[in-house]
Formats: C-alpha cells, sequence, structure tokens
C-alpha cells in the first residue's frame, strides 16, 4: 500500500489552520484545505481523509504536496492555470488602448465599442475586455479644473487644517448659497412606481419662482443652519451673518469657509465683520468649491427632495427646504474629511504637469 509523505506543523500552523477551519468568513475553499492538513498532520492516509471529508484521494494528495512545498501560503492561493491561448496578441491590445486615449473616431467625440470593434477588426466583446483590463471608460465625462489661485496651497492648508485640526473655543461653520431654487410644478400629475414600472414625471413644467437658501453646516456635527430669502445680495448676506450672531453661543469663535463671490466680500460686509471680531473668514481658491463641505449637503438636498419635488408656489418650496433641514438636524452626521493637504496639492501637481504637456502637444 502506498503511504502518503508525512507532515508535521508548527505552533503557529496549527493555530491558523485551527481558525482557518473554524472559520465562517473564508472562502470554503481555504476552509476545506485547512481540514485536509490537519487530518494529514495527525496522520490520517489520503483515503481516509477522502472518505471524511467526501472527495477525491487526489484531491487530498494535491494539498498534502502543495502544504509540504509551500507552506500556509501555498494553501491560499490556486496555482495559475494555463486556460485557453488568448486570440489577441498584445501589439493588437496596445493598438486599441493607444486608439483610446489618443484618437477619436470620425464624426464622434468618443470611441463605443461598435466603433472601436470596427476600427480595430475585433469583436466588441474583445474591446470591452480590453478597456475593463486598463480602466478605460470612454462614455464617461468627469467634471474637473485647476485652480489658478496664486495663494492655492496656502488657502488648501488653512481650509484643510480647520476640518482635521479645529480650533478650540470655536465652531467651524461650512458656508454658502444655493441660489435660483426653483418651484417647478408638472403640467400633470405622475404615475406612481409599480411593480414593472418606475415612477413617471412629465418632461415639461411651470416655473413658480425661485428662492435662494443660505446654509451653514456644522463641521463638528453636522447641524445646518438654513436661511430661505428672495434675492441673494450683500443685504441677504449680512442678514443671515446676523442671524448666526445671534443663534450661536456668544462664547465661541466663529469659523466660516465660504467661496469668493463678490457678496461675501462687499464693503458693508467686511465693515460689519470688523464690529464683530469673533467672525473669521476663510475664503477657499477660486475654482474650488469643492473645498467647501456644505455643498455635499446641498447635493442631498437637491437629490433628495427638490430634483422630483412639485411645488405649486414658492411658500410650498420654501416648507419643504425648511422641513428637510429639521429632518437633518433630528440626527445629524458629520462629513468626515480624510484627505490630507499635501495628498491634495500632489493631485494637483501631477494635472497640472499633465495639463502643460497636452497644450505643448
Amino acid at each position: 500500500m502506498r503511504i502518503a509523505p508525512s507532515l508535521e506543523l508548527t505552533v503557529e500552523q496549527r493555530n491558523t489552520l485551527e481558525q482557518w477551519a473554524r472559520a465562517r468568513s473564508l472562502p470554503a475553499r481555504i476552509v476545506e484545505r485547512a481540514r485536509i492538513v490537519l487530518l494529514a498532520a495527525v496522520g490520517e492516509q489520503d483515503k481516509e481523509i477522502a472518505r471524511q471529508l467526501g472527495m477525491t484521494p487526489k484531491k487530498v494528495s494535491r494539498w498534502r504536496k502543495r502544504f509540504l512545498a509551500l507552506g500556509l501560503a501555498g494553501l491560499e492561493k490556486d496555482a495559475p492555470r494555463s486556460g485557453r491561448k488568448r486570440q489577441i496578441g498584445t501589439r493588437h491590445i496596445q493598438r486599441v488602448v493607444e486608439m483610446t486615449t489618443r484618437q477619436k473616431p470620425p464624426q464622434a467625440t468618443h470611441w463605443s465599442t461598435r466603433t472601436m470593434a470596427a476600427a480595430a477588426g475585433i469583436s466588441e466583446a474583445s474591446v470591452r475586455r480590453i478597456w475593463r483590463s486598463h480602466g478605460l471608460k470612454p462614455h464617461l465625462l468627469n467634471p474637473f479644473k485647476v485652480s489658478r489661485d496664486p495663494r492655492f496651497a496656502e488657502k488648501l492648508q488653512d481650509i484643510v487644517g480647520l476640518y482635521l485640526n479645529p480650533p478650540e473655543h470655536a465652531l467651524v461653520l461650512s458656508v454658502d448659497e444655493k441660489s435660483q431654487i426653483q418651484a417647478l410644478d408638472r403640467t400633470q400629475p405622475g404615475l406612481p412606481l409599480k411593480r414593472g414600472r418606475g415612477q413617471t414625471m412629465t418632461h415639461d413644467y411651470k416655473r413658480n419662482g425661485t428662492t435662494t437658501l443660505f446654509a451653514a453646516l456644522n463641521a463638528a456635527n453636522g447641524e445646518v443652519f438654513g436661511l430661505c430669502q428672495e434675492r441673494h445680495r450683500h443685504q441677504e448676506w449680512l442678514k443671515f451673518l446676523r442671524l448666526l450672531d445671534q443663534t450661536m453661543p456668544p462664547v465661541l469663535e466663529l469659523h466660516l469657509i465660504c467661496d469668493n463671490y463678490s457678496t461675501h466680500k462687499h464693503d458693508k460686509v467686511q465693515r460689519w465683520l470688523q464690529r464683530h471680531p469673533r467672525f473669521h473668514i476663510h475664503f477657499t481658491p477660486t475654482g474650488s468649491s469643492w473645498l467647501n463641505m456644505v455643498e455635499r449637503f446641498f447635493r442631498d438636498l437637491t437629490q433628495n427632495r427638490l430634483r422630483r419635488g412639485v411645488f405649486r408656489d414658492v411658500e410650498e418650496l420654501m416648507t419643504a427646504i425648511e422641513t428637510y433641514i429639521d429632518h437633518h438636524n433630528d440626527n445629524p452626521k458629520p462629513f468626515i474629511w480624510t484627505a490630507r493637504a499635501a495628498d491634495i496639492l500632489e493631485k494637483v501637481k501631477r494635472a497640472r504637469r499633465t495639463l502643460n504637456k497636452c497644450h505643448s502637444e
């Protein structure tokens, strides 16, 4: 009778294998291999292990030998398999990638799988596989702009510093206005959601006026303070600042992060700020509204309440916005800022180098 090679385990290996054999979150194949090795370590032969675990002796023998050759690492990964030979060569793949990234199809702004397949002489499925393996998505267009603010680094470090290391005895408020929010009513009622059919809404609408939401997001706890007004001039901005002054505890300093809109820098606003020294204004770099956390709240407001909303007049729109803010403040959650200023600066430098290279070409 053929005897399988003996197998001895160290204390570390045994503890690890026992953990794997009991685990419920690991893949089933890893659990199975751990049980094979544990049984082999107590002297069981391949046929007996196969009978206990309900598999073939050949499979048991394979993993016994794999463990003897590679240890625990040999159980975690399968050996590479040959599979079917690749039908498209490396040069052909490189040509598809180069065409996708550096060329455009005739009479079109970007490639589709059909146009690329016709131009490269391969199937659409092959184009999809090549694009997927190289992370190419020609159908997507992402908005992007590099700030040209000469003080970009200074302002970036200032604002990120407020998010990551807020000053003591102070509140950091991300402040902005969402202007021209339209009270839109539909020309006829839509059909409700039902099985097999999504909710419907008419493509046309009636305009019933607009409002502007001034909002301040508390970066520490996610609470939002909002005020709807008819316009977004410096007068309305001053009214909102006075509201914050009355609402926030007087013992706290207020650090406001806002964009470079001219309303925020008006002469009357500057004079009011001088009379209220607890207000500290931090302007985002030009073209960098993504640094302002309140924009994230505006996005959620639009997506969750406004985009599909039906409002017969401005009062109904304002009520909907105020109700949404009250509901948000019942259980506020802060938006956690994780990106360091140094990491952002490095990305911006790479983007500028790429842009300069594109312009030079």
